[in-house]
C-alpha cells in the first residue's frame, strides 16, 4: 500500500473528490470508516483528509460523530448556475401561476438530467429527483428532449447503455427508444408516463442556446388523471421556454454540466406567503 493508500498513483486532489463525492448519494451522515469503505482510502490517509475537510468547512461532524456535506461548501454550490437560476426562477414561477402544476428545468450531464431548479404545483406528485439530483435522460421527458436534439454521436452513445433497473416502463430496446425520440424532434415535445415514479407523469419542451444548440428543458410535473389534457400547457411552456433562451442570451449551459446545483426549492406554500 504505497503512501498508506490503498491505490497508489492517485492524487490528493483525486481523493479529496471522491471523499465528497460519496455524499452526492448519501442524505444521511457517515462515520470515518464508511468512508474509508465507500472510497477505498485507508482510514489513516481519510481521517486525515476529512479532518482538513472539516476545517475548511466542506464537512461538519454531528453530535455522533458522523460527517455530512458542510455549509461552506453548500454555501460555494450556489453559484453554480446562480445566473441562469435568478433568471429562470421568475419564469418557473409565472409558468407555475399558469398551470398550478410542479414545473422544472434541467441539464444534461454525460448521462443523467440535472436538475436546476423546481417549483412545486399544488398537485403533488411523486418526487423522483430533488433539486442537484439527477437521473438517467433515457427515462425522463426532460432528458428525452434533451437527447432527441442531441448531437447524433451523443445519441448514439447513451443508447448504446444498457436499460435502467427499476424503470420497467420505459422503452428497453433502443431502436424503439430511437423511433420515440424522433418522434419527440418532430412534435417539439416529450411525454412519458410513470416510467420513474408511478402516480407521475411528465411532458418536457426545450430551451435552445443563442447558437441554436439543446441547452435545456422546461418540464412540467402531473397526476396520471391529468394525462388528457397535460397537452394543453404545451403553449404556455414553450412561451416560458422562448423567454428564458432570450433572457439569458450567450449564457452557455454547458458550463453548469461541472458543477452541482444548490438552488433551495420552493413549495406553493412558500409561493403565496
Amino acid at each position: 500500500m504505497a503512501g498508506g493508500v490503498s491505490r497508489p498513483g492517485e492524487t490528493v486532489t483525486q481523493r479529496v473528490l471522491a471523499i465528497l463525492a460519496v455524499f452526492e448519494t448519501r442524505l444521511r451522515p457517515l462515520s470515518l470508516t464508511e468512508i474509508a469503505t465507500e472510497t477505498d482510502l485507508a482510514l489513516s490517509t481519510t481521517h486525515r483528509l476529512v479532518g482538513e475537510l472539516e476545517e475548511w468547512g466542506a464537512v461538519q461532524r454531528d453530535a455522533q460523530g458522523r460527517y455530512q456535506i458542510g455549509i461552506r461548501l453548500w454555501e460555494l454550490g450556489q453559484h453554480a448556475g446562480r445566473q441562469m437560476r435568478e433568471i429562470a426562477r421568475p419564469l418557473l414561477q409565472d409558468l407555475y401561476s399558469l398551470t398550478q402544476e410542479t414545473v422544472h428545468i434541467a441539464v444534461r450531464e454525460q448521462t443523467d438530467v440535472l436538475y436546476i431548479d423546481r417549483v412545486y404545483g399544488t398537485r403533488r406528485v411523486p418526487r423522483a429527483s430533488r433539486v442537484g439530483g439527477r437521473l438517467p435522460l433515457r427515462v425522463t421527458a426532460v432528458g428525452r428532449v434533451i437527447l432527441a436534439y442531441e448531437e447524433d454521436w451523443v445519441r448514439d452513445a447513451v443508447l448504446a447503455q444498457p436499460p435502467e433497473p427499476g424503470a420497467a416502463r420505459a422503452p428497453a430496446d433502443p431502436a424503439e427508444l430511437r423511433a420515440e425520440l424522433q418522434r419527440v424532434r418532430a412534435r417539439g415535445f416529450a411525454v412519458t408516463r410513470e416510467e420513474v415514479r408511478a402516480g407521475a407523469i411528465s411532458i418536457a419542451v426545450p430551451i435552445f442556446q443563442s447558437d441554436g444548440a439543446i441547452g435545456a428543458a422546461l418540464g412540467l410535473v402531473t397526476t396520471p388523471d391529468r394525462a388528457a389534457v397535460i397537452e394543453q400547457h404545451l403553449p404556455a411552456m414553450r412561451g416560458i421556454a422562448r423567454r428564458i433562451q432570450s433572457s439569458l442570451g450567450p449564457f452557455s449551459f454547458t458550463a453548469l454540466r461541472e458543477n452541482r446545483a444548490g438552488a433551495v426549492e420552493v413549495t406553493s406554500a412558500q409561493q403565496k406567503a
